[in-house]
């Protein structure tokens, strides 16, 4: 418990709170990190996720493609939790900065939170790749097979998929945010995936808090390692 009240007490003394999170803050929230597949996986499909979820067999092979997207990376009903209310909490209150996320659901917005910066994109933004036409997150959901926009061309999700670049306005952004922020707290993240995972390099401060169920690769240069689940370490943290 000695780790929980130090965090409270340096997210009390600090106003330029950055947080930068992964897959792990919304499982919380029901959605689950589609690297751990779940037994039915491999009945239903004959790829692996990463190579569905690439650029090129979203081009060649659309239609597996949605299939995929619709079952596995769309999540409606889901809201957000206690680490998602907790954030937006601390920006209201001007001690929190920007939310970098990896994750393309929309919850950390769901919650209130204002500054947040997707790096891998969202699901509720796609363009038709003929014409740009922007169509919500509805016109996958309520579509067969592969989407179409009403001038005929193939809509596309704004997620980064695999072979893709990451937006990099957004990367210095986060870079910016980062290398400003008193305080860092990185949660729900094994950092494994680069460039991603590269971005707490840019920290400099000495307050660097890791909150993660499973021990991660950079641990050791933490100054506080907490174990736990996400939504109940920052809800305790913020009163929530």
């Amino acid at each position: 418990m000695e780790a929980e009240k130090q965090l409270k007490q340096w997210i009390e003394e600090s106003s330029n709170i950055v947080f930068f999170g992964g897959a792990g803050v919304s499982t919380e929230s029901g959605i689950p990190d589609f690297r751990s597949q779940d037994g039915l996986y491999h009945q239903q499909y004959d790829y692996p996720p990463e190579q569905i979820l690439s650029h090129t067999f979203y081009m060649k092979n659309p239609e597996e493609f949605y299939r995929f997207y619709r079952n596995k990376m769309l999540a409606p009903g889901a809201k957000p939790n206690k680490a998602h209310l907790a954030l937006a909490k601390l920006e209201r209150e001007g001690r929190l900065k920007a939310v970098i996320t990896q994750n393309i659901d929309g919850l950390h917005q769901a919650a209130g939170s204002r500054e947040v910066l997707e790096l891998h994109g969202s699901v509720h933004r796609n363009h038709c790749l003929r014409c740009g036409k922007f169509y919500g997150l509805e016109a996958i959901e309520n579509s067969s097979g592969i989407p179409r926009c009403s001038c005929g061309g193939m809509i596309k999700p704004d997620v980064v998929l695999y072979e893709e670049g990451l937006d990099m306005d957004v990367l210095n952004r986060a870079v910016g945010y980062i290398s400003r922020a008193d305080l860092l707290i990185v949660g729900g993240t094994s950092l494994t995936v680069y460039p991603a995972a590269g971005l707490i390099d840019y920290y400099r401060g000495h307050k660097l808090v890791l909150i993660n169920r499973d021990a991660t690769a950079l641990d050791s240069r933490a100054d506080l390692v907490i174990s736990g689940k996400i939504g109940e370490v920052l809800g305790e943290a913020c009163g929530l």
